[in-house]
């Protein structure tokens, strides 16, 4: 059995309409860089609003939309939220949109540097 058929990757998939919501989400310079400052973990609003240079109160709210997509999940410690990734697909399809922004610029873009590859967190 093909796997692409088994797991809906395939044209007719009941699964494309729901991935054109998640590139929807995703749309959004802020929310690929929240996406990026989550790769490595989870962290508290707070922090990730310090990596992505905006306000708390902006980064919660793309974080809100990010979490109704279940793109994001959280987990609270006392007062404090923590955020992460709900799972590694987000930060798989980030990665290749800013690989696929790199070819787009550059004939030797960076990730097929094995130099600067050995360097540059995933």
């Amino acid at each position: 059995m093909n796997a692409d058929n088994t797991c809906g990757r395939h044209p007719d998939s009941q699964y494309v309409e729901l991935a054109v919501e998640i590139f929807s989400m995703l749309a959004d310079a802020t929310r690929v860089r929240i996406v990026l400052a989550l790769r490595d973990g989870e962290l508290p609003v707070n922090r990730i609003a310090e990596i992505v240079e905006k306000s708390p109160a902006a980064v919660s709210q793309h974080l809100a939309k990010l979490r109704l997509s279940r793109i994001v999940s959280t987990r609270q410690e006392g007062t404090k939220v923590f955020y992460r990734l709900e799972n590694e697909h987000a930060r798989q399809l980030v990665s290749d949109a800013i690989f696929q922004a790199e070819h787009a610029l550059s004939g030797n873009p960076p990730h097929h540097d094995p130099v600067k590859r050995a360097v540059e967190p995933a």
